[in-house]
């Protein structure tokens, strides 16, 4: 069975039961993904966002998801790129790991990520797919749940940064799918 893919699409219009937010620390809202998440989902989120007093970098917090098609909102705030030599690497393979533990803790089947700190935070993307993709890929060889995941990108160009990524580093395995 397939449990993991790769799409281009609008994370706010996703059918997963949790879709991932690339969340600012505060959880109170921003631009790009999260902004669209927050317009989305409404002025609950906003309302429920503040009781959770934000949250660290590369951990993650789950809400419910309002007025998405998505039940619940799974929160990670991403690295801000300063190089890569400011621990932006394991900084964003925890952002995956998080949500992928949280959600696993729930008992969530399916999980939309979107490109996690590819925008305003600046990370170059090529890299961010090498570390999304080993942190995901890792994550489900050792658990059961969620069922499916999928990285939603934004446009055509970004899906197929991250499609040529996981068909350099996983091509030995596609036989072996998850």
């Amino acid at each position: 069975m397939d449990r993991f893919s790769i799409v281009v699409g609008d994370i706010t219009e996703s059918d997963a039961e949790a879709i991932v937010n690339a969340a600012t620390e505060s959880l109170l809202g921003g631009s790009g993904v999260d902004g669209a998440i927050h317009h989305a989902a409404g002025p609950e989120l906003l309302a429920e966002c503040r009781t959770l007093h934000g949250c660290p970098t590369g951990q993650a917090k789950l809400t419910k998801g309002y007025r998405l098609k998505a039940s619940y909102i799974l929160h990670t705030p991403g690295p801000v790129w300063r190089g890569g030599q400011s621990g932006e690497a394991e900084k964003l393979a925890s952002c995956y790991r998080s949500c992928l533990q949280l959600a696993a803790d729930y008992g969530i089947r399916s999980v939309d990520f979107p490109c996690i700190s590819t925008g305003v935070f600046g990370y170059p993307a090529v890299q961010a797919a090498a570390v999304s993709l080993r942190a995901i890929m890792d994550f489900l060889r050792d658990h059961d749940t969620p069922r499916r995941v999928r990285v939603v990108c934004h446009t055509k160009d970004s899906a197929k940064i991250w499609r040529q990524t996981y068909n350099f580093w996983f091509a030995e395995t596609k036989a072996d799918r998850l």
